[in-house]
């Protein structure tokens, strides 16, 4: 045998012919003779045949296996082609030729994709089947009773089977629907009155057929005549009950709006019964929501009925004077003085002695009310002309004192900030005759409409104007005096440096009753509404306007702050 392979070290392993060389070179070492050599090689290349052979029997059972392997399966794909029918979508195995693994995995694909084809087409069937055979049961009246499923005739799965199964199915589905639809709309009807009058839909509708709940499917609920009929009649029976019901809660609505009403009810406590009065004027098919009809609702605005009838004539008192306090709110924002105590006491006896009903009484000054609205509301303008004149009179005290302080240049924090008030204190000062005028204008205007005073709070608003006409032109006179004053003093002594007269005080309004020593200042400035709060009415009464005081309207009351001796710091 000769040798053909040698050790390969690049390869680093051992071949046959590594193997013998290694062989030869131990028989030399040893000293085997040429016939010990020759056998033991005859019996190397026997062992050999052995191997060869046994590989051949192997291979030749292998290839018997797949054969029969690829004969199952053209079998198999025969008998699929035929159960399956059109096979015009499944891609057929084009090579029926070549080596055996080459045909066995050019079908195996195509026999997976028919395996699952089959599969689903069973299931398609067994489905359509079961379907079939449980509506036919519903209709025959076998509802509720289990069935066994259909076994599926896997010989013929083809499509136009299927498709005449699935004809039958579509007529006995439409057959189904027709009837299903009449009871699914009955039990919907019967389910909505429940709802509306607080009844147990679930017993309800059981008391028909066990199946017409909530919980039982669409597609299981009972559709004989038999269940058809009881629903009709029910739903019937629960209409009249709603009818019934709703006239009963129309009724109780209607008097506690009435009872309401009376006793100025606040919103409040009317949203209570809000799911009551809310269907005073519907209709019968108007009346949806769940809950509105229930026997507990209806007995719960009896109670509350019975309840407000008791307290109607222990509350009418604090109604009354509820709405007095509303008027005198009116009348104090609109700066009318009114005598409340008197109309209290009107009120308490006409409610003790039972002069008037209480629905008239309440009217009355609901219409009281009404016109003090209006009468509030035609002296808007000339009050909010006020409020602006009255501001800037403020302005206008702010300005003179920031003229006399003689720091008022000076870099401190601030200082910029009051400039700029300053400035626009002057602007503002300088409309105030303008403001008087239009004033005066308006409210005359207002006096001749209505051949009545404007009074505000208890004074004549004219005379109110009139007083701060004169005391401003007596202001202008004292500033005039002043100044020739100063004028000949700075004639008189012109090395001596400037100095406050000893008789210059600060202008300020009532509010400031003192100067910084505490001694009363008699000097009312020109503004003499402006400083302090505003003048309170008799019983010491609160203006709402805000905290500036009304101007005097008197002259007593102007003499008693006019200083005559007050020097006037001009304007930078």
């Amino acid at each position: 045998m000769a040798v053909t392979d040698a050790h390969n070290p690049l390869l680093g392993e051992t071949t046959c012919g590594s193997l013998l060389q290694k062989l030869q070179e131990i028989w030399d070492e040893v000293g085997e003779s040429d016939e010990e050599r020759d056998k033991m090689l005859l019996q190397i290349e026997q062992e050999c045949l052995d191997v060869y052979k046994r590989k051949v029997e192997q291979a030749a059972k292998s290839r018997a296996q797949l054969l029969e392997a690829l004969s199952d399966a053209k079998l198999e794909l025969s008998t699929l082609e035929s159960a399956l029918g059109d096979l015009s979508f499944v891609g057929l195995p084009e090579k029926t030729s070549g080596t055996i693994k080459e045909q066995l995995a050019a079908i195996a694909p195509i026999l997976e994709q028919l395996w699952k084809q089959k599969e689903e087409r069973v299931k398609e069937f067994s489905d359509v089947q079961s379907q079939i055979q449980k509506i036919c049961g519903e209709i025959t009246g076998n509802f509720g009773e289990q069935v066994v499923a259909p076994a599926v005739d896997e010989s013929d799965l083809s499509l136009k089977k299927l498709d005449e199964y699935q004809s039958k199915l579509q007529e006995l589905q439409k057959e189904k629907s027709d009837r299903l639809h009449k009871v699914l709309e009955f039990v919907s009807t019967v389910h909505d009155l429940c709802a509306v009058l607080g009844m147990d839909f679930f017993s309800t509708v059981t008391e028909v057929h066990p199946s017409l709940n909530d919980s039982t499917g669409v597609q299981s609920k009972s559709i004989g005549n038999d269940t058809l009929s009881k629903l009709a009649k029910t739903v019937l029976a629960l209409n009249e009950d709603k009818k019934r019901r709703l006239h009963k809660l129309q009724e109780l609505a209607t008097q506690l709006i009435d009872l309401w009403n009376l006793m100025d009810t606040s919103e409040e406590e009317r949203g209570l019964f809000q799911h009551v009065t809310c269907n005073i004027s519907a209709t019968v098919d108007e009346v949806t929501v769940p809950g509105a009809l229930a026997l507990d609702l209806i007995e719960q605005a009896e109670v509350e009925v019975k309840r407000l009838d008791q307290l109607k004539s222990s509350r009418m008192k604090e109604i009354a004077f509820k709405k007095q306090a509303e008027l005198e709110e009116i009348f104090a924002r609109a700066h009318i003085e009114i005598d409340s105590e008197a109309a209290k006491e009107k009120i308490m006896s006409q409610i003790d002695a039972g002069d008037v009903e209480p629905a008239e009484l309440l009217a009355d000054m609901d219409s009281q009310i009404i016109k003090a609205k209006e009468e509030a509301l035609s002296r808007k303008e000339i009050l909010d002309r006020v409020e602006k004149w009255m501001s800037a009179c403020e302005e206008e005290s702010w300005l003179e004192d920031y003229n006399r302080d003689e720091n008022r240049y000076s870099v401190s924090r601030g200082a910029h900030l009051n400039l700029k008030r300053a400035e626009k204190a002057r602007i503002l000062v300088s409309k105030i005759p303008a403001m008087v005028d239009g004033l005066v204008a308006k409210t005359r205007a207002w006096e001749e409409d209505r051949g009545i005073s404007f009074i505000y709070d208890g004074v004549p608003l004219l005379a109110m104007l009139d007083e701060y006409a004169m005391l401003r032109q007596e202001r202008e006179e004292e500033k005039r005096r002043l100044r020739d004053q100063k004028k000949f003093h700075e004639q008189q002594n012109t090395e001596a440096s400037p100095a406050r007269p000893a008789g210059m005080k600060k202008v300020v309004g009532p509010r400031a009753n003192g100067g910084a020593n505490g001694t009363p200042n008699r000097r009312l400035s020109l503004n003499a509404h402006q400083n302090g709060s505003r003048s309170t009415t008799k019983e010491g009464k609160r203006d709402s306007i805000g905290t500036r005081p009304a101007a005097p309207v008197n002259k007593e009351d102007v003499a008693s702050h006019v200083s005559g001796t007050d020097p006037v710091t001009e304007s930078p």
